[in-house]
């Protein structure tokens, strides 16, 4: 039998960190109309940075580099 490579995902996000950033985002008022506002999330982090707003209330850094800026730019920032 040949060997598969599974792909793992995290509540179907790729990692744990993504799906908290995402879920911050989406689930807090003041965030989800900041990102709006923001328009992608490079820009989010930016603002997020002049706030001095560095991680969720579950300590993932938003700007931790595990984060798939992609994924949330699709889903999230897809608005």
């Amino acid at each position: 039998m040949p060997a598969t490579l599974a792909t793992e995902t995290y509540n179907g996000w790729e990692n744990y960190e993504t799906w908290n950033v995402s879920l911050w985002i989406q689930n807090s008022e003041g965030l989800y109309t900041l990102a709006y506002e923001s328009g992608s999330y490079e820009n989010f982090l930016s603002v997020l940075e002049e706030l001095n707003i560095v991680a969720t209330p579950d300590g993932v850094r938003y700007a931790d580099p595990e984060v798939n800026v992609t994924e949330i730019n699709e889903e999230v920032f897809d608005f």
